[in-house]
């Protein structure tokens, strides 16, 4: 689980530079702000009178130690500096109701509710749940679906019309109608037209899990049952079951097309790097000259480790999993990015039920399979805690809540003494007839009711009470009785305040303040310089005689075109050329590069690099357009480093003298 607080607090730590430079200027300026003699040993300082105990800051500055680069900020008594910035931000993060901001109460839910259920769960997600997932991503289902549309809360008339109507397509299709055609004529998926329904392969955890059980329960060949998902009504044909094969770490080199009309000239750059690479050239050589996916191409080609179907990029999934042996590269492909060349850096044998357990575990964790196992855990809850639960709740609501609930229109009275009753209680804490009635008042207006009696509806409306209390009550038990949680849930918070704060006070004033940018970029322009560039065409080959006759031909005042010509023919690929203007220093230049017009030869690793450079342009200052970026990070930083003195005059900070001595 990403810990964000934690990453906020270090961005923010390094965004404002400390002006302390010894031990004995900070102890100066902790006398300018003021000791006291706090009598709780176990706070380091107050803000405003609100304490800051020493635990929170040792256990904050020993996890993030290791993240932190500049070794003068491990020092305890500098790290200290940086600290009390991150703890007035907060501060004046609450003073600026940022606590009150509803995204930032449903995102901070939202975490509440994941980590929750790290401990809810504990480790005891059934063996079955595990197995069944893993047994299934093992296999791929490549299946074709048709789908009729109805809503979940749509009225019993339509729900039954679109059941009736999916019924009468899977008659067709067992009959044996062409499962395609009747996808393209009947289903409502907006992209049967023109897939047919063909749904390629999948495996467990990329469809909704009902949709997932009926695939991998009907045999190829055949037409699943009806199955109701969020969309509507589904059934499918299975075409073929098929073992997920090995991951592979690949590598590539692409030559992207941003049009279609690119896509015929970047095809003859492909072929030329092919070629090369069946005449035994250096792969790596060629991604560092030729490669345009520059995250790539900094890593020698590598993509990384992935699974079939990971990429959203069939075709070349396809070109690299049929890659034999380390070192076997592809016949050009082409994806929506561009044309790649595939290549194979190592195969990984599958992990095992053991090592993968872990992680299916946390993939598990707030789905539709995981659902026994919550209700498993509310058990214990309850069995812990002291529930109990007023069994006559049911039948008094079924006497009160009338067909207007059809309409959602349904509404109780409000005094009624009935609803003073306790509906069930948990520890200490008691919900009410009350309670229950607003939370089928509001569930009316958001859960599907036509197609249920009251009574079912009242049963689900009561499953739904109890365990939305129940969960809302074990967070708060837990947060009051496990410290690694509630310390947790800390620095998320104050990450997301965090986060809202320098957006509203720093990062948007600097991003909107665009004569404020230009006149920082005007001050400051001597950090803002052009290195010496070149404006150059690079050839390359690995054929020493052929970068010979280029260099040549070069100084005779030939074209690169002429030189190709002269140099490659349809069988082999000899020398191939790039132009650009390239800064001192970038990766396209070669070794030992000497900024001078004129045509030169450099040669490194059995590589040949024809220089012609045709401009030079010396260190001059970059034009405003050209940094931009980069000018308004800086300002940024100015505005943080005066906003941070401004708070440091509105908060009182008083310092605890012995609790510092300890540091």
């Amino acid at each position: 689980m990403i810990r964000i607080a934690i990453l906020l607090f270090l961005h923010s730590l390094n965004l404002f530079k400390m002006k302390v430079k010894n031990l004995v200027v900070l102890f100066i300026l902790f006398y300018a702000y003021g000791f006291a003699q706090i009598k709780d040993k176990n706070v380091l300082f107050t803000i405003d009178g609100e304490p800051v105990y020493k635990e929170e800051f040792d256990r904050v500055y020993s996890k993030n130690l290791n993240l932190v680069k500049e070794e003068e900020q491990k020092d305890k008594t500098k790290y200290l500096e940086l600290f009390i910035n991150y703890k007035l931000k907060i501060k004046e993060a609450f003073a600026q109701g940022m606590d009150k901001n509803p995204d930032f109460i449903q995102e901070y839910g939202k975490y509440r509710d994941q980590l929750s259920q790290n401990y809810l769960y504990e480790q005891e997600i059934t063996e079955e749940i595990v197995r069944e997932v893993y047994d299934r991503m093992q296999e791929q289902i490549k299946a074709s679906h048709i789908l009729i549309l109805v809503s979940e809360d749509a009225i019993p008339a339509d729900t039954l019309k679109a059941y009736h109507k999916i019924q009468e397509i899977r008659e067709k299709a067992i009959a044996g109608e062409d499962f395609e055609e009747l996808a393209r004529k009947y289903s409502q998926d907006p992209s049967a037209e023109e897939n047919a329904g063909n749904l390629g392969y999948f495996s467990a955890f990329q469809m909704v899990y009902p949709f997932e059980n009926a695939a991998y329960n009907t045999p190829v060949g055949q037409v699943s049952n009806i199955v109701r998902t969020r969309f509507g009504y589904h059934i499918l044909k299975v075409f073929d079951r098929r073992d997920v094969p090995e991951e592979i770490t690949a590598a590539h080199i692409m030559i992207a097309h941003r049009q279609q009309s690119d896509v015929e000239n970047t095809k003859r750059q492909i072929d030329e790097i092919y070629q090369r690479l069946l005449q035994g050239e250096d792969f790596v050589t060629l991604v560092k000259q030729f490669s345009q996916d520059v995250a790539s191409a900094q890593r020698d080609g590598i993509i990384g480790r992935f699974g079939l179907g990971r990429l959203n990029a069939p075709d070349f999934e396809e070109a690299a999993f049929a890659l034999q042996n380390p070192g076997d590269f592809s016949k050009p492909v082409l994806s929506d990015f561009g044309w790649h060349i595939a290549y194979l850096i190592e195969r990984h044998p599958k992990q095992t039920y053991e090592e993968y357990h872990t992680e299916l575990f946390e993939k598990i964790k707030g789905t539709d399979r995981a659902r026994k196992i919550e209700l498993s855990e509310l058990d214990k809850i309850k069995a812990k805690h002291g529930y109990t639960s007023d069994s006559q709740i049911l039948d008094y609501f079924n006497s009160i809540v009338t067909d207007s609930i059809y309409l959602r229109k349904w509404d109780y009275n409000k005094n009624d003494p009935n609803l003073e009753k306790v509906a069930f209680s948990i520890g200490s804490q008691k919900y009410t007839y009350r309670d229950f009635a607003e939370h089928v008042a509001t569930a009316q207006k958001k859960i599907r009711t036509n197609d249920k009696t009251i009574s079912e509806l009242l049963i689900g409306y009561h499953r739904d009470f109890e365990e939305i209390h129940l969960r809302e009550f074990f967070k708060v038990s837990l947060e009051k009785e496990n410290k690694e949680y509630a310390n947790l849930l800390t620095e998320y918070r104050d990450g997301l305040l965090i986060y809202d704060l320098m957006q509203k006070n720093i990062w948007e004033k600097a991003k909107t303040d665009t004569l404020g940018v230009q006149n920082y970029y005007e001050k400051h322009k001597q950090n803002y310089v052009w290195n010496t560039r070149v404006k150059t065409l690079l050839g390359s080959t690995t054929d020493k005689s052929a970068a010979e006759l280029a260099v040549q031909m070069l100084k005779e005042g030939k074209s690169k075109e002429q030189v190709a010509e002269a140099l490659n023919n349809d069988e082999k690929i000899v020398i191939s050329f790039t132009e650009g203007l390239y800064e001192i220093g970038h990766p396209a230049l070669p070794k030992g590069f000497n900024a001078v017009t004129g045509v030169a030869l450099y040669s490194s690793e059995n590589n040949f690099v024809i220089v012609n450079v045709e401009e030079v342009f010396l260190p001059e200052n970059k034009k405003f357009e050209e940094v931009k970026g980069r000018v308004t990070g800086d300002y940024q930083l100015e505005l943080e480093e005066k906003w941070m003195e401004q708070l440091r005059k509105k908060y009182q900070i008083v310092y605890n003298k012995k609790a510092l001595k300890k540091l």
